[in-house]
């Protein structure tokens, strides 16, 4: 097991005090990389991935994001960004990660990892921070249509003045994810579609700090980040020389399995990111680095950056 150093930093949004982890290599470290989890889960649950990275020579740094994990401020929701601007702090949260990470690991090439949400937060972090980082990868994500989007984005807003932002909604909950396990009939428990091992979907069903139901206000944050994402004029701000590798489970509901991906795939490529890679995992689902086979998976990222050390 790597070491482990955990810290806190402020927030952007001035509330919340932000509970963030170090791993660290034995050695000299290769490079650094940056994780963002998904919704509903926190940092500390990628300890065998960030374990893995570290012992082949990485320091892995990441947060939970506001209203998740160690990081709700007193007499906060759980799962909820705030009233206002709350995406926007989430993403600044990760930049004053990366600047503290810089500070504390000076001059080795960044990555930045984000998974499911944290895809999405990460994608966003390429645009509004273009060429801080030497690469990033992304899993578990997808792409969204706008209607879909705009349907959402309207009935959480309705939903949050009636009921409040810092409420839960069945109906958007049913909107955001009712459809994921439908690919998984008759499905054994809600969570089926994140992963076909049903030891890691009981693991996160037991986990305390994992499957809270999400706020109307986060799922508003959330669906208005994607929009701002997918935009092609603001994909045209990325760094078109940052290498991005897509990967997802040829299953995964939230890549409307593959389809979605492929997708997120073309857009940075139209958009003039000269290197970009995608990879599929036949029968594998949502959490990749939580599946029997999540020996490959580590073992593909990490070929993955060792081969863009030397590019940075």
């Amino acid at each position: 097991m790597a070491e482990r150093k955990e810290f806190y930093f402020p927030s952007s949004d001035g509330k919340t005090s932000v509970h963030a982890v170090e791993w660290l290599p034995e050695g000299e470290a290769a490079g650094v990389l940056q994780l963002a989890h998904g919704v509903a889960e926190y940092a500390l649950r990628y300890e065998a991935f960030a374990s893995f990275l570290a012992a082949h020579g990485f320091a892995v740094f990441a947060n939970d994001h506001i209203g998740h994990g160690q990081s709700v401020a007193p007499g906060a929701a759980p799962l909820y960004f705030g009233e206002r601007d709350g995406w926007t702090h989430v993403v600044d949260d990760m930049r004053a990660l990366r600047t503290l990470a810089a500070q504390r690991r000076p001059g080795l090439p960044y990555f930045l990892f984000g998974h499911s949400m944290g895809s999405f937060l990460a994608r966003t972090y390429l645009i509004r921070y273009p060429g801080t980082v030497d690469g990033a990868v992304l899993m578990g994500t997808g792409q969204q249509p706008a209607a879909l989007l705009a349907g959402g984005r309207l009935a959480a807003n309705v939903i949050g003045r009636l009921r409040g932002f810092d409420r839960f909604s069945p109906f958007v909950n049913s909107l955001a994810f009712g459809a994921y396990n439908k690919p998984f009939a008759p499905a054994r428990t809600n969570y089926d579609w994140l992963s076909a091992d049903p030891e890691n979907v009981d693991a996160y069903i037991a986990d305390p700090l994992c499957g809270a139901q999400a706020t109307v206000g986060l799922f508003r944050d959330m669906l208005g980040g994607i929009a701002f994402l997918e935009a092609p004029a603001r994909l045209a701000r990325m760094d078109k020389g940052t290498p991005v590798f897509f990967l997802s489970g040829a299953m995964d509901p939230v890549g409307n399995l593959g389809e979605g991906v492929k997708s997120a795939c073309e857009s940075f490529r139209r958009a003039g990111v000269r290197d970009v890679s995608l990879r599929l995992y036949p029968g594998l689902r949502h959490e990749l680095l939580h599946e029997k086979e999540r020996g490959q998976v580590f073992a593909d990222i990490l070929a993955w950056l060792e081969a863009h050390l030397g590019k940075s």
